[in-house]
């Protein structure tokens, strides 16, 4: 990639500090933020809390149901 930016969202136990999904985009669309959300559903229980930064794609009407 010789110009731009790539976009990590990562999904982090906070007990363990254990990356449980992550991803790398050059877009910030809502898919990208699901789909590790979605991966780290499949190998941890539900969390009580779901701390995010805020952005547009954390705070959408797709995400939020999640």
């Amino acid at each position: 990639m010789a110009q731009g930016f790539l976009y990590l969202a990562a999904v982090l136990d906070w007990h363990s500090r254990q990356i449980l999904s992550w991803q790398l985009s050059n877009t910030l669309d809502v898919g990208f933020c699901l789909q590790p959300l979605a991966d780290a559903l499949r190998v941890a229980p539900a969390p009580h809390i779901f701390p995010a930064d805020q952005g547009s794609q954390f705070t959408s009407l797709v995400y939020e149901p999640a």
